[in-house]
């Protein structure tokens, strides 16, 4: 298995794993509170949910892996910017930026 594959494997989990979470995790709803979004938190979820799955099945059917790892993308820029916007510290935004240039990886290999 080289390290592309292994790249969509675990960005595909996590985002299912943050999608599942997003729903059932009181840390994960205390933390779209923190962040304003509680009223998006099951939107949100459900597109990490749907999108890792897509990223995943992308392996095997790649025209599920471009649009799964835009909105992945895009939507790690946003999560990037409402941490900044408020007032995380760096070690709070890191997980964002990497999941953010994984997405960046993918998206470009993809195409």
């Amino acid at each position: 298995m080289d390290v592309y594959t292994l790249i969509i494997i675990f960005s595909g989990l996590s985002f299912i794993l943050y999608g599942i979470n997003s729903f059932v995790s009181a840390k994960m709803i205390s933390e779209y509170n923190r962040w304003g979004l509680e009223n998006k938190r099951k939107l949100i979820g459900g597109v990490q949910l749907i999108c890792g799955l897509g990223i995943i099945t992308g392996l095997k059917f790649s025209f599920v892996l471009i649009p799964s790892s835009l909105i992945l993308v895009i939507m790690m820029v946003v999560a990037v910017y409402v941490r900044i916007k408020i007032n995380d510290n760096i070690s709070e935004i890191l997980p964002a930026l990497a999941y953010l240039l994984l997405g960046l990886l993918i998206l470009q290999s993809s195409l």
